[in-house]
């Protein structure tokens, strides 16, 4: 009944649907579905019409068809790949895929959640720690010292004259502040401290270095970067650490960014929880969903010598079971013994007990040249990708 075509597709001509006048199309929904169900039709009077041996053959035609057109695509896709690794860098692929799927997300911005939900693909341009939010982890630091440099009003400490913010804690290299989230049972911590036997450097260093950390805090049960963005410098980390007993170990999936800013002598390093699809949860932690942690630090002179101001503000959602002010009381009682162990970590590695890799010695180059760079390879990849169109 019908002819063997084995690798050729079947074309058929569809009429443009009817247009108003005014050029919209407000029935090219319905035109498309009265078309689809003529040919639906079409199929099942042709079953019914032939054996069952004949059905099967229509079935394998349009089987056929369908996997011809997805191998052709799918053949010109790592045809177009394999051109692109021959003319570029890995750093240079990578911010001209980061481009192209930036304006594909722009244009179809629910479609393209959908497709990276299923192919297990990170979303670095929702997600990443924009230069907005170092920008206000710096100004959070000028304002404090400002406020602390100011006379405080009566009955309240230096640094209080923001509404909602109490002292805790209140030691002689720094002093602990809390105040409640709204609409929360949680509060936001915040820390203000001084150091003058370590270096920047090395405190900023020591923060940074997941594989000393595992050395010397020995409530780290697992700590990893699973991914990175080559364009920031940004990092995706996976923490597990251990709770107070007779709480379950947590875990922590944050991406985190820094930056040395050495016009206005300021290091500057923001953290907050994601969700990657290479570490989904496991029953062995709970899952921490709500993090966020931002540190700025001043040097008294400069990033090599001794003596530098911090500020580190805080906020997780631990998920217990217990009242506000047990959760407030943990925090305090375990802020100071955190800090203590940070600053004997980063006098170690500044005795050259430990070394660490130097974070702020590594060279990044300019969000503006990286910008002209992937301007130029998308104009010189597309020129390129005419070939094969």
């Amino acid at each position: 009944m019908f002819p063997s075509m084995r690798g050729r597709p079947i074309w058929l001509r569809v009429p443009r649907p009817p247009t108003r006048e005014g050029g919209g199309r407000p029935g090219a929904a319905v035109w498309l579905g009265r078309r689809l169900g003529l040919l639906l039709s079409w199929f099942q009077r042709a079953g019914e019409g032939c054996g069952e041996r004949k059905r099967e053959g229509l079935v394998s035609i349009l089987a056929n068809h369908c996997s011809f057109v997805t191998g052709q695509r799918l053949r010109r896709a790592f045809q177009v790949g394999e051109l692109y690794s021959n003319l570029y860098s890995e750093r240079t692929r990578w911010t001209l895929v980061g481009s192209m799927w930036r304006r594909f997300q722009s244009k179809h911005a629910p479609a393209g959640k959908l497709l990276a939900a299923l192919a297990g693909v990170f979303m670095w341009e929702d997600e990443k720690i924009r230069d907005e939010e170092l920008h206000k982890c710096a100004w959070e630091i000028q304002a404090l010292e400002g406020a602390r440099n100011q006379s405080p009003p009566k009955g309240k400490a230096p640094g209080e004259a923001e509404v909602g913010w109490e002292v805790v804690v209140e030691k002689k290299t720094f002093r602990l502040w809390r105040r409640p989230i709204q609409g929360s049972h949680l509060f936001e911590y915040r820390v203000f401290g001084t150091y003058t036997d370590i270096t920047p450097r090395q405190f900023f260093n020591v923060q940074l270095d997941t594989e000393y950390r595992k050395k010397w805090d020995a409530l780290v049960i697992k700590l990893d970067v699973v991914d990175r963005d080559v364009s920031t410098g940004s990092e995706v980390v996976h923490w597990a650490t251990h709770f107070p007993y007779p709480l379950y170990s947590r875990d922590y999936v944050y991406v985190r960014r820094y930056d040395v800013d050495m016009d206005k002598n300021l290091m500057v390093l923001v953290s907050r929880a994601v969700e990657h699809p290479s570490v989904p949860e496991s029953q062995d932690f709970v899952r921490v969903h709500s993090y966020q942690s931002r540190m700025v630090i001043r040097p008294h002179r400069s990033f090599d010598e001794n003596g530098f101001d911090y500020l580190l503000t805080y906020c997780d959602d631990p998920q217990t079971v217990f009242p506000r002010y047990c959760v407030s009381w943990m925090v305090s009682s375990g802020m100071p013994d955190f800090l203590e162990k940070l600053h004997i970590a980063a006098l170690r590695a500044k005795n050259l007990e430990m070394g660490i890799h130097d974070y702020t010695g590594v060279f990044k180059v300019s969000q503006t040249s990286q910008e002209r760079l992937g301007g130029d390879n998308a104009h010189n990849a597309a020129s390129q990708e005419q070939i094969y169109a």
